[in-house]
């Protein structure tokens, strides 16, 4: 019924009990789950787990926080690892200037770097933006042949209908269930239907009301109660069509 869009179980957080957990997500209703990578390592780990696992797929990618990756053996690793069969996105690649405003162009070099390999082998891209908001969509906006998602998304409304206009889905998790999250409320009111994608971010941004709690897809119900409060429908309206949105931006399924 669910597709989670962007879940972490290569984390650490799941090393105790990431069978069951993932056991227990595909029994209860989530159908498809994308795990991205931050880096070399956690990227073959993702692409691993879908090797394993049906309902997984995996993206690859070198996050702005990994800066010690940016090497051209770890990008070509990326490159090969993006070849293999159920590796359907680039990412989670981006700019974050809120953990580090020391290395922005290294953080951009490395971003434009990636966003070329998306490119050159026709796959979306995932894209962390945090605290980067301008270079991000000037970034981006470069190329217009891209595709993808801004995960998480938390910019303004403004530069969402930029991103809308040029085709880009916008990802929405936990923080849109908390009572302070305005902006995200404003920009989930905002987006068609047809542009939202769902995530949790396991085991990150837990949303309500387990917030404080380790995160796993299984909390993506909250996620999709949001959309359909703000957008008129069902829950199970909302689940269809951001799971369709899904698998037509990942080329899953009857959308291949």
């Amino acid at each position: 019924m669910y597709f989670d869009t962007h879940a972490h179980y290569d984390s650490s957080a799941f090393d105790t009990d990431r069978e069951d957990i993932l056991a227990a997500i595909n029994n209860g209703g989530v159908e498809l789950v994308v795990d991205p990578g931050c880096d070399v390592a956690s990227s073959e780990l993702a692409v691993e787990l879908s090797r394993r696992y049906d309902f997984m797929y995996a993206a690859v990618g070198i996050h702005p926080e990994e800066l010690q990756d940016n090497t051209p053996q770890a990008l070509l690793r990326i490159k090969q690892l993006a070849k293999e069969d159920k590796v359907v996105a680039i990412g989670e690649i981006g700019l974050d200037y809120y953990w580090d405003k020391q290395h922005k162009q290294e953080q951009k070099e490395l971003f434009t770097a990636q966003l070329e390999t998306a490119l050159e082998l026709d796959k979306p891209v995932i894209i962390h933006d945090r605290d980067a908001h301008g270079d991000s969509l000037e970034i981006v906006g470069r190329y217009p042949g891209l595709r993808g998602v801004f995960h998480c998304y938390s910019g303004s409304a403004e530069m969402a209908a930029e991103l809308l206009k040029a085709g880009w889905y916008l990802g929405f998790d936990g923080p849109v269930t908390y009572k302070n999250a305005r902006k995200q409320v404003e920009v989930l009111e905002m987006c068609p239907i047809e542009r939202i994608l769902i995530e949790t971010d396991s085991p990150y941004m837990t949303p309500v009301p387990h917030r404080g709690e380790r995160n796993d897809s299984r909390m993506l119900a909250h996620i999709a109660a949001k959309v359909a409060e703000l957008k008129g429908i069902t829950a199970e309206e909302a689940a269809r069509i951001t799971k369709e949105n899904g698998m037509r931006l990942f080329k899953i399924g009857d959308f291949a």
